[in-house]
């Protein structure tokens, strides 16, 4: 923690671009990084982020959820289940190393959330495969800001 984040640039669910420096000087960003579309803890962890996300506004936040699965992937996923936030698509797992998410069990990418301060530096980490526990430390964290 309060190291300097990476920039970088990857593609969201309607194929557009997303840089993060874009929001430097503006917003905190919410990167959750999470092993896979339409799975049971990555959607009981999407649904969390998407019932908490007046809050994330309410406290100057962005959320973005990062995995390997494509652009079409993650839009069939934020239409299903009506994500109101960023999914990014980190198919050659760039991003992940660049923050260094490691896997876990069996090879599945890690299940690891961040918050980036408008600064660019890194103010919390978070890392269990509990996907109840990403939203909460979250938010807590935001609101102690």
């Amino acid at each position: 923690m309060g190291d300097s984040a990476p920039h970088f640039s990857l593609t969201d669910q309607h194929g557009r671009t997303f840089h993060s420096k874009d929001l430097l000087g503006e917003k905190y960003m919410v990167l959750y990084f999470y092993p896979k579309d339409n799975t049971p803890g990555c959607t009981k962890q999407a649904c969390q982020f998407r019932d908490s996300y007046e809050d994330f506004i309410d406290n100057g936040a962005v959320v973005v959820g990062i995995s390997a699965d494509s652009e079409k992937s993650h839009l069939r996923f934020a239409d299903k289940y009506k994500l109101p936030f960023t999914l990014l698509a980190d198919t050659k797992n760039k991003v992940r190393r660049l923050f260094k998410v490691e896997n876990k069990l069996f090879f599945l990418p890690g299940r690891e959330t961040f918050i980036v301060d408008p600064k660019g530096k890194i103010i919390m980490t978070f890392n269990s495969v509990n996907s109840y526990k990403h939203t909460k430390r979250a938010l807590k964290t935001l609101k102690s800001k």
